[in-house]
């Protein structure tokens, strides 16, 4: 069957309008648009993308325990792209991480203000607990939660040093904050599982293993680390009762009245004999001040 000239062309239009009207939808203009045809190249990454995914890559390499590999790329990232205050705090975790604690200290403590403040506070307050430095690693702790008191990290850090220190009272509120704005992290869990080991609470240490599914190794870990703050707790209460009691007796020496000397002796007049003593006696060093006030004698009001 032939088809009619007038139907083809009819037809022909048509089709060229449907695709002319996908193509221009919602276009006023009657000039035609072309499309540019794909390129199988990969697109060139902005100079950002470029510095945020190198950092992202440092941030990586931490993650998986290759701190020095980190401090390799972050001195050649600031070759290329220059410093910023992300990368001096990845090089100050990498530092404390390999020992290098003065250098850490050094950046963290430029990082005291800005978008780094929390995690460089977070970072000397481990660096004090490294250091048995309880008071400091407090204070620095508990500022970092402060300034992010959703970050369950910080949170439950402070916890833990806390009952390092023999704070378990007050280790409590930072270690139930961390496990309820995480609930099931099993670092969060036990944490919290410690403290009630430590404060004799065993069922809920228990219960709260269960919860989370703690394997027989955490456990053990738990037991071990209870154990090891016990033993801390008591040599520093022990360390802090001599150092009182040292202090106190050389309170005690300095404010006792010092004897009366050879020389402030022979200036004093001759005494006479008394209770039968011979008068050779009477030329001794005058007696300590505990046998002066102790005599037999009666109170006459003044020292002899």
């Amino acid at each position: 069957m032939t088809t009619m000239p007038g139907l083809r062309t009819h037809c022909m239009h048509t089709g060229l309008l449907l695709a002319l009207a996908t193509l221009g939808a919602g276009c006023a203009s009657s000039t035609a648009t072309y499309l540019r045809a794909p390129s199988l190249a990969e697109p060139t990454p902005a100079p950002q993308d470029s510095r945020n995914a190198y950092l992202e890559l440092i941030q990586r390499m931490q993650q998986q325990g290759a701190w020095y590999a980190s401090l390799a790329h972050v001195d050649a990232f600031r070759q290329r792209y220059g410093d910023t205050p992300t990368l001096r705090l990845l090089q100050a975790d990498a530092l404390r991480e390999t020992g290098q604690t003065e250098a850490a200290i050094a950046l963290y403590r430029g990082l005291d203000s800005g978008a780094q403040a929390a995690a460089a506070s977070h970072g000397l307050g481990l660096i004090a607990a490294q250091r048995d430095q309880d008071d400091a690693s407090e204070q620095a702790l508990a500022k970092a939660t402060q300034l992010q008191p959703l970050n369950t990290d910080y949170l439950g850090d402070l916890g833990y040093a806390r009952l390092r220190a023999g704070r378990y009272e007050e280790a409590r509120e930072p270690l139930a904050k961390a496990l309820e704005l995480a609930p099931g992290n099993a670092k969060a869990t036990a944490n919290l599982a410690l403290w009630a080991v430590l404060r004799g609470d065993t069922a809920t240490a228990e219960r709260l293993a269960q919860q989370a599914n703690l394997g027989a190794d955490t456990r053990r870990s738990i037991e071990q680390q209870a154990q090891q703050i016990r033993a801390r707790v008591q040599q520093r209460q022990a360390a802090a009762s001599a150092a009182a009691t040292r202090h106190e007796r050389a309170t005690v020496s300095t404010t006792s009245v010092p004897a009366p000397s050879r020389m402030q002796l022979a200036a004093e007049p001759q005494r006479t004999k008394r209770d039968g003593a011979p008068a050779s006696d009477l030329t001794r060093l005058p007696p300590s001040m505990l046998e002066r006030f102790s005599t037999t004698d009666p109170a006459s009001g003044s020292t002899p």
